[in-house]
């Protein structure tokens, strides 16, 4: 349905029109719309009518359905004391393509008691968008789907459940996977409307084997006796444990695969990019390729994106597809009936741990220290038989294509998505914090024994395509953007691979363009015949499983920032975050040391001369320690730029332009250093104000975490890149004299370092985060 009254408001702060909600693009500037359907967890209230519009921003579409008409600006967001009650949405982030997010909240006057109304992202909807009309509907119940899928879907959709049951069950909210009403189907993948929360007892496998019973009757011939046999032996606990339920279930998928064929295209493509002086990235196949299984009897695709700068990261990136296509290559050659998927999953990431080790080791021997040392990121996809293997470690992505949607499926080893996942901050709280884009690991940074890659298969029972890229492509949400224009069609058989590599290239080089590009297609086409082969029931042996263990979380780090963000990669130490406190933020404590430290030391520094000495500006490397540690730069005595007209540091974040036509918005950090390479500051009164400043970035400062205090509504979502180092930017004369009093003058040791010709430095090359 279509609200004529509504508008979807574009996203960029500079225009903000109003537009028709069928458009994908900002009929003003061009800016896509982000449409941002949600599901309300409304508890049966009555939230308004069709048309009607909530807290200003929330169209209702249908019942519990809502559009945000103002994607541009941050929701309002749970109160900190309230996250007990979300945190299984939050801790249940690794999942998120079964679970929907949390989005934020809405305060109607006239709920119950004022509570909140939570809401939900990415719920399992179908949305018909074009352009005469917008209609969204909830897809279909599990139930109600079950009778028109292949036995491959069913027992894929079974799977799937199978494997949730222990991480909900972990939160207390595997009830939700015993409710038709909240267990829906998009395509190949289950997806939970909400959670439901059993307080009172907690469900056992036989209300699971109660719940299949009844589509025992509906199943496809080739699985009814087998699905008919696993539900007994839930019932009688012959089946005690969920792992012992996927290993079950995945016995029936690998008959039902065996006799399927599937063709499989993986073509590749690496760029610098229009801002780079150099390629750090690296991919297997090598940049051009096209290659086809069969006739090729394996099939392989590794996306890496170097960090380290000259004569580093782009060492690290290849060096880790040698090791890793060298250790993957022995693996393809084991038969699929003596492949076992959980040892495959651990041979994934201890190819990946001995590309680390490698890297590492290489560090070591060239004396490499802190922010010298060299690594890479890593995404790799292994197609083998009806299954798709997936292996990540940093912030290089991959994405699920199918017909239904586009799904992003590795979740970034960053500080955001750490905060999340240890139930700290919600998704888009999150990501405004300072360094939430910083990684928390990478190849190379440290020894194996502190590297978590993630490792994870997928069934596929249809046509797909598996998008593996780096961040230059990933940022700004430009997959989520173009998915279905550009690469849809391919499933559709309107395209080939050749051409969709091009296109998402150039959207790379052209809609960002910041950073190198990288990336591998995997598509994937399979045709499904029902077997005359029908799987059996074989309990498997897992007397390893105790009856009464209790399931704990994978211990996986891995989702950049949805909300399009083009943060520098840098490597931080993994320590877990304190609990907050329920009085004061913890955040607000380090921020108050900070202030009283800072003025102390600059008191100090004034009053001496600088007799401590410069303290040396040391990176943060990928050590694990018990206690989060807080590092005092000395403090700078603000200054007249006139003091030292050719070289300046902001004390503030401020705004700059780039020389691009038309030129667009940056952020210089606080702590940024800049050199003035065309007008003199001294002369700044005797100038016309509407002339403009041009300055060259000689470092990116790091910025100023501010303590969590939820945003109120209508808050602007920061989507300005940060500045990259090397390149020159532009402000007008008159802004520059207002931030006169945030400026100051640098030490001289990094004067020096700023007059000498522009280095790029391994934090800033590679810059460039986006999102969740």
């Amino acid at each position: 349905m279509e609200n004529d009254a509504a508008n979807l408001y574009c996203p960029n702060e500079v225009c903000q029109s109003p537009n028709p909600l069928t458009h994908n693009f900002c009929q003003r500037c061009s800016t896509p719309l982000p449409k941002r359907f949600l599901w309300a967890v409304a508890d049966g209230m009555n939230l308004g009518n069709p048309g009607e519009i909530l807290a200003t921003r929330y169209l209702v579409i249908d019942k519990y359905i809502l559009l945000d008409t103002q994607p541009g600006y941050l929701p309002q967001t749970p109160d900190p004391e309230k996250l007990q009650s979300i945190r299984p949405y939050l801790r249940l982030i690794p999942y998120r393509l079964h679970v929907p997010q949390v989005y934020g909240v809405i305060s109607l006057s006239d709920s119950s008691q004022g509570q909140d109304i939570l809401l939900l992202e990415k719920p399992p909807l179908k949305i018909i968008d074009s352009t005469a009309s917008l209609d969204v509907q909830l897809c279909s119940e599990l139930t109600t789907a079950w009778r028109d899928a292949t036995s491959m879907r069913q027992l894929n959709w079974l799977w799937q459940i199978a494997q949730l049951w222990q991480p909900l069950a972990s939160e207390g909210v595997a009830s939700s996977l015993l409710s038709p009403e909240l267990l829906r189907v998009e395509g190949s993948l289950v997806r939970l409307l909400e959670l439901h929360y059993e307080e009172d007892s907690v469900p056992s496998l036989s209300q699971l084997g109660e719940f299949w019973q009844q589509l025992v009757n509906t199943a496809k011939p080739a699985i009814a006796e087998f699905l008919k046999d696993i539900c007994h032996s839930l019932l009688t606990e012959k089946i005690y444990a969920a792992e012992q339920l996927v290993r079950v279930v995945d016995k029936g998928l690998s008959t039902l695969g065996s006799s399927q064929s599937p063709a499989i295209t993986i073509a590749t493509v690496s760029d610098t990019g229009p801002s780079r002086q150099r390629n750090e990235d690296a991919c297997y196949p090598p940049s051009g390729s096209i290659i086809s299984k069969p006739p090729n009897s394996s099939a392989l695709a590794i996306v890496c994106d170097g960090i380290g700068g000259h004569e580093g990261g782009n060492v690290a990136s290849n060096l880790a597809i040698e090791t890793i296509q060298q250790q993957v290559h022995e693996l393809t050659k084991v038969p699929y009936d003596h492949l076992d998927p959980n040892s495959l999953l651990e041979d994934l990431q201890q190819a990946a741990a001995a590309a680390n080790d490698k890297i590492s080791q290489r560090n070591d021997s060239e004396s490499r220290q802190g922010r010298q040392r060299m690594g890479t990121t890593l995404v790799m996809a292994l197609p083998v038989a009806h299954e798709m293997y997936i292996a990540h470690v940093g912030d290089s992505r991959a994405y699920w294509i199918t017909r239904h949607g586009c799904y992003q499926v590795t979740l970034d080893d960053d500080v955001a998505s750490r905060e999340v996942r240890l139930g700290y901050a919600i998704y888009r709280d999150a990501i405004q914090q300072g360094a939430s884009g910083s990684l928390v690991q990478a190849l190379g940074m440290s020894p194996s024994t502190s590297l978590h890659p993630s490792a994870e298969r997928f069934i596929l029972d249809d046509d797909c395509i598996f998008l593996l890229c780096s961040d230059g492509l990933s940022d700004f949400d430009r997959v989520e953007q173009y998915w279905e224009t550009e690469i849809l069609p391919l499933i559709q058989g309107k395209t080939d691979v050749a051409n969709v590599v091009e296109r998402l290239l150039e959207i790379a080089n052209t809609q960002n363009g910041h950073d190198n590009v990288t990336i591998a297609l995997v598509h994937y086409q399979y045709k499904y015949s029902e077997p005359q082969t029908k799987p059996q029931l074989v309990l498997p042996d897992i007397s390893d499983i105790s009856r009464t263990s209790n399931t704990q979380l994978p211990q996986t780090l891995q989702s950049r920032t949805e909300g399009g963000y083009s943060r520098k990669t840098q490597v931080i130490p993994d320590t877990q975050p304190s609990k907050r406190p329920r009085t004061v933020p913890l955040q607000f404590v380090i921020l108050i040391g900070l202030i009283l430290g800072a003025g102390l030391f600059g008191t100090l520094w004034m009053l001496n001369g600088g007799i401590f000495g410069k303290e040396e500006n040391e990176p943060l490397t990928p050590t694990i320690s018990n206690t989060p540690s807080v590092k005092f730069e000395p403090s700078v005595v603000p200054s007249k730029p006139s003091d030292r007209p050719d070289v300046i540091q902001t004390t503030t974040n401020i705004d700059l332009f780039t020389t691009t036509s038309p030129p667009q918005q940056a952020i210089a950090p606080a702590g940024t250093v800049l050199k003035i390479i065309k007008s003199k500051v001294t002369t700044i009164e005797q100038r016309n104000p509407d002339e403009s400043l041009s300055l060259r970035v000689c470092s990116v400062g790091e910025g100023i975490t501010s303590p969590t205090i939820p945003p109120v509504p209508l808050t602007p979502i920061n989507r300005k890149p940060v500045v990259k180092e090397g390149k020159v930017y532009t402000i007008q004369l008159s802004e520059y004299q207002k931030l006169l009093n945030y400026i100051s003058t640098p030490l001289p040791e990094i004067v020096a370092q700023c007059l000498e010709k522009p280095q790029r430095t391994p934090a800033s090359s590679n810059q460039g985060g986006s999102t969740p």
